[in-house]
């Protein structure tokens, strides 16, 4: 589990193709990895992957052909950066919101304003997200725990303080390009209560498909 607060910005170092898959290797730059170790998890532009091996620099991780096809890692170079955060710790602050680190799709940017001091991004989501995201909800982009500040169909905006432009990737989006998006795992589970097709145990909760106090308190969320 992640929280969308990037901790460093690395670099792809090396890329190694794979029958099955790619292995990329990570220099991390600031990242500290004296806690790291192999089998953890660290989000490199929001996609979860595990360390297989930690030559001192970075580290090397392999990504399966699945997720090179739902993500854009396929998409990287050498010397790209990335945004990088370590899993979160019980016992850390939680800054931003939940991430999983399971990419739902890949969006685009369709603009970029720099106006004063913001940033705005429009960016389109595939249509199959577009229910999941709302107004001033919240949502991964390339492991960024973002407000969403309007939607407009499949597509939504996104005002960039410059902290964040500074300290991520985001500073390098450009009118075009691809981006990984994770929607609000709340709106996942919520939409899990609201179908009885994907669940008939719960069925009995959800005839009228009408979320109750009773309904959120019975299934964890109050």
């Amino acid at each position: 589990m992640f929280t969308g607060i990037i901790e460093a910005t690395g670099l792809v170092a090396a890329l190694s193709e794979k029958t099955d898959g790619l292995r990329i290797r990570i220099a991390t730059q600031d990242l500290d990895l004296a806690d790291v170790k192999l089998g953890d998890s660290i989000a490199v532009n929001g996609v979860c992957l595990t360390v297989v091996d930690l030559p001192g620099d970075g580290f090397w991780a392999d990504v399966s052909r699945e997720t090179l096809a739902n993500t854009q890692i396929g998409r990287l170079r050498i010397s790209s950066q990335v945004n990088l955060e370590k899993a979160m710790l019980a016992d850390s602050r939680f800054g931003g919101h939940m991430v999983s680190g399971h990419v739902d799709g890949i969006g685009q940017i369709l603009s970029r304003e720099d106006t004063g001091r913001f940033t705005r991004f429009l960016v389109r989501a595939p249509k199959e997200l577009a229910k999941y995201i709302a107004k001033k909800g919240s949502i991964s982009v390339d492991g960024v725990s973002l407000t969403i500040n309007e939607v407009t169909g499949f597509d939504f905006v996104l005002t960039i303080v410059p902290h964040t432009l500074n300290e991520t990737v985001m500073a390098d989006y450009i009118e075009g390009a691809f981006v990984n998006l994770e929607v609000d795992i709340v709106a996942r589970y919520l939409e899990r209560l609201l179908n009885p097709e994907q669940d008939q145990t719960h069925s009995r909760n959800l005839q009228s498909n009408h979320i109750s106090q009773a309904l959120l308190v019975e299934n964890g969320f109050i």
